[in-house]
């Protein structure tokens, strides 16, 4: 139980990965509906036009075919707004079972002119039955322009396809086509009668349509289901890459186990030696014992996930989610992780079995010492570690010499994380290889604390420091799982903070307009704005064209200052400070700030029309200026540098939040603009909302932080595991305290301050090695993101590991509390 429990949490993750990638699978492909269960073969044509009315016609009146829909994917811009919005057009036939949508409220079109929208349509729109629409579609006699086609919205219907997430719009095939002027059909999905041969009824269609290709829709589904599964299963790519992290824990904890266990049997292998048994032979018996461990392990930890994967669905439909179960069960996975996770024993018992099987039959006559005492300074060991170390010191201070600057685009990012990472690869090495050496030293600087306890904390500390070998091999675990978690919190605290201040530049504000001709705006119209309740965070500024301090290139000038922007907050510097931003002080980006080779505190020199200034730089940008502003400065400086006073861009926000706020801004923005303070040559975008941002590195890093979990599980294992062993071991120990007067209490709490302690050993470990790392990872992966260390995370990560490490010695500390004194003392061996 002892040595397998670690590998058999590793046998779970491993194949849990594999039952999560079948019921991931079949939910998609059970879910997805880009092409309908009924079709029975899709017909799709050589020609650049499509198919046909001919061809449509001619493939329905063949006698197998019972049913013949022509399908178009395409999009338009939407008319009669200032404010740019987009539509996409899809053709469907609104019923029967080559359907791919359903009827939520009005009607589906049944005539010309006539359009179904999707409910996402309808929200971000404001759209429902009669409401009139006008789409921009391509003119048949010049296609680089458009016309204007009006239709009805007859209905809103919900969307089974992949495509439900965007506004859409439905129509019949024949209809969408004559909106859009098309010359024929993208695809035909047909529903032929039962007992109908695919090779006669595709030969009869070949025959019908000229140059038509027919594919079985069976094999349609089937490469439409892979693409849907596609970015799932990048998902699930990652975890089979931290796997590994969990699975190397895994032996270490074993490899400290089986060392343990086998500390335990020196007498007993004494006397096997003494008997005549060899050194190989005791090794052979100890390997194949610890295969045999392996191997059953494997064997609980997949039927154990097979029983939790058997439960999603069940689960999942308690949370009004429907998930697919596995269809069968995955036999070949199944075996490979088994015979996995005995070879993984067999790497973990291999050291502790060669040396245990050296043991001198004397020890047979011996009785061994709980505990391994102070280390024995190995000359090997130690300059492996020293090498390890220096070797990732190198390595580390490499790519940080090697560091590009903001906007140099030619730097290797992805090679230079892989140094990073192998770097911090030797340099967990070389903790594993020092780790008995270190233990003494971080152990008496954080057990200040712990001898003010009085005698259960000085036991609890002189316990752990007396087994610095046995402590070192459990914190190191904890220590990994510190590491990579706290290296992947700072990571994402850093690249979120620099993905905000993208967004904030990016979509400063959620509507935008400018006049179409570059002229400044109309005196009237940030007042007619201001005045609508629906609008909010009306901004006019300025924005012009300077020469650089160097060079005959321009940079673009504004007087937007940073609170002005949507979460400003977000927007940070590089250098200097935002809050400095004044009189004869600019702001300045980081290609300009690269470009020019300053910082804050220098002086730059900006020319306009003539007029030469000197300015301060007060702040640099981690990145590009918001509206493409290289240099931002005060109203004051860009008017005394001869700029006109009148706005040339408008900024705006929605008041309220929510796409249904959203939507009413922008029909009162569309009012203004298309009114008389417009003047007919404004220009208006929507710029998305804050929470168009993508959650990406959020997704990701969350799932990183799960699988690192595995290893924390691991680790909280392998202290459980190593305290039981030690309870055992110690049992005289434990009765003689007892009879010197020491409570069940004072021993139950002197063993869960040990384990306790292997969380604070391997948090500190941790977090010392993972900071400097993570520093490293963030300017590798981007040099201009800020370093922010979340403290209050990290503060739960090392809280949290201590509690767990101190809950996983509960068991054994109430088996030492139990021990009796008298027992203990006559205990001999």
């Amino acid at each position: 139980m002892a040595t397998g429990i670690s590998l058999l949490i590793a046998a779970f993750a491993v194949f849990g990965a594999v039952m999560a990638q079948q019921i991931l699978s079949a939910t998609v492909v059970e879910r997805f509906r880009g092409t309908p269960d009924a079709v029975s073969l899709v017909v799709t044509s050589k020609s650049e036009n499509g198919i046909d009315d001919a061809g449509l016609h001619a493939i329905r009146k063949l006698p197998s075919v019972a049913e013949a829909v022509a399908r178009v994917d395409d999009g338009a811009p939407l008319g009669g707004s200032a404010v740019e919005r987009y539509v996409r057009l899809s053709a469907d036939p609104g019923k029967g079972p080559l359907s791919t949508v359903r009827l939520v409220k009005g009607s589906y079109p049944d005539g010309r002119r006539r359009l179904a929208v999707n409910e996402e349509a309808a929200r971000n729109y404001g759209l429902a039955p009669g409401t009139p629409l006008t789409l921009l579609v391509p003119d048949p006699r010049d296609a680089e322009r458009t016309r204007p086609v009006t239709v009805e919205v007859s209905g809103v219907v919900r969307g089974t396809t992949t495509d439900a997430g965007q506004p859409t719009a439905y129509t019949t095939g024949p209809q969408l086509v004559r909106i859009l002027s098309l010359p024929g059909y993208v695809r035909v999905d047909v529903r032929t009668d039962s007992g109908s041969a695919f090779p006669d009824v595709a030969e009869q269609i070949r025959r019908a349509v000229p140059g038509a290709e027919v594919r079985p829709a069976d094999e349609v589904r089937e490469q439409e289901a892979r693409e849907a599964v596609a970015e799932a299963r990048d998902l699930l790519d990652l975890v089979s890459v931290f796997l590994p992290v969990a699975i190397g824990a895994a032996v270490l904890v074993a490899t400290s186990t089986f060392r343990i266990v086998f500390a335990r049997r020196v007498r007993q292998l004494a006397l096997l030696r003494a008997i005549g048994a060899t050194s190989r032979q005791l090794a052979t018996a100890l390997v194949a014992e610890g295969a045999a461990v392996g191997l059953l392990a494997g064997t609980a930890g997949v039927l154990a996930a097979w029983s939790c994967g058997r439960l999603v669905p069940t689960v999942a439909a308690r949370f009004g989610h429907h998930v697919s179960g596995s269809a069968s069960f995955p036999w070949q996975p199944a075996a490979l992780t088994v015979l996995g996770t005995g070879l993984l024993a067999v790497l973990a018992v291999l050291a502790p079995s060669l040396t245990a099987s050296r043991v001198s039959p004397l020890h047979a006559l011996r009785i061994a010492a709980s505990g391994d005492g102070r280390p024995a300074v190995r000359t090997g060991r130690v300059l492996t570690g020293l090498l390890c170390a220096a070797a990732a010191v190198a390595l580390a201070r490499r790519q940080y010499t090697g560091l590009p600057e903001p906007g140099d685009g030619d730097y290797d990012r992805f090679a230079a994380l892989i140094v990073v990472a192998f770097s911090g690869g030797l340099a967990f090495l070389s903790l594993v290889t020092l780790g008995p050496y270190l233990v003494r030293p971080v152990l008496s600087a954080v057990s200040v604390p712990l001898r003010r306890l009085g005698a259960v904390g000085r036991l609890a500390v002189a316990g752990v420091g007396g087994a610095p070998a046995r402590a070192a091999a459990v914190s190191v675990v904890v220590a990994l799982g510190v590491c990579l978690i706290g290296t992947t919190l700072v990571c994402l605290s850093s690249l979120n903070a620099y993905d905000r201040y993208q967004r904030a530049v990016s979509a400063a504000a959620d509507f935008s307009l400018t006049d179409r001709e570059g002229e400044p705006l109309p005196p009237g119209l940030v007042t007619a704005l201001k005045s609508r309740p629906e609008l909010t965070g009306v901004t006019a500024f300025r924005t012009a064209e300077s020469s650089r301090g160097r060079g005959r290139d321009t940079v673009t000038v504004a007087d937007l200052g940073p609170g002005a922007v949507r979460s400003g907050g977000a927007l940070t510097a590089r250098t200097g400070s935002l809050d400095r931003l004044g009189p004869s002080r600019v702001v300045v980006d980081a290609d300009y700030a690269y470009s020019l080779d300053v910082r804050a505190g220098d002086r730059v020199t900006l020319t306009i029309e003539g007029h030469s200034v000197d300015f301060t730089v007060a702040a640099t940008l981690p990145g590009a200026g918001p509206y493409g502003a290289q240099v931002l400065m005060t109203t004051g400086d860009l008017t005394r540098m001869g700029v006109d006073a009148a706005p040339t861009e408008v900024i705006a926000n929605a008041a309220e939040g929510g796409a249904q706020g959203r939507a009413r801004a922008q029909r009162a923005f569309a009012d203004v603009v298309d009114g008389p303070e417009g003047g007919g040559r404004i220009t208006a975008e929507g710029l998305g909302g804050p929470e168009d941002g993508s959650d990406d590195l959020r997704t990701v890093a969350t799932t990183v932080i799960l699988l690192l979990g595995l290893t924390v599980v691991v680790a909280v294992a392998g202290v459980a595991t190593t305290a039981s062993l030690t309870v055992v071991e110690r049992r005289r120990e434990f009765g003689l305290l007892r009879a010197l007067g020491l409570g069940a209490s004072a021993v139950h709490r002197t063993v869960t301050l040990e384990c306790a302690l292997h969380g604070v050993l391997g948090g500190v470990l941790g977090l010392a090695l993972g900071l400097p790392y993570a520093w490293l990872v963030v300017r590798v992966a981007e040099v201009s993101a800020p370093f922010r260390v979340p403290v209050g995370q990290l503060a739960v990560v090392f809280t949290g590991l201590i509690v767990l490490t101190a809950g996983a010695g509960m068991l054994p500390a109430l088996r030492a509390s139990r021990t009796s004194p008298v027992t203990a003392v006559a205990h001999a061996d």
